[in-house]
């Protein structure tokens, strides 16, 4: 014989459900919080001199690779017809 399981009881889970909105809502607005965080935080970043030197570095070397890419060049064993 087996044994069925007993509904739950349809208060407790009303209960449940709303704790559980409660604990979303919560992380909801500490997500929030860390997001606003986040922003002034990569704003202030933007502002550093440090920042702003690596990001400048960082589209000199994307430009010369580019450029390089751009620019055929020879490997060993090719040879130039004249």
């Amino acid at each position: 014989m087996s044994q069925s399981t007993p509904f739950p009881d349809p208060e407790k889970v009303k209960q449940r459900v709303q704790k559980m909105r409660e604990i979303c809502a919560a992380f909801d607005e500490q997500i929030a919080v860390l997001d606003q965080l986040s922003a002034q935080i990569e704003a202030e970043n933007q502002k550093n001199p440090f920042y702003i030197y690596c990001q400048k570095r960082k589209q000199q070397r994307a430009a010369a690779q580019q450029e390089s890419q751009a620019v055929p060049t020879m490997t060993t064993g090719e040879s130039v017809q004249v």
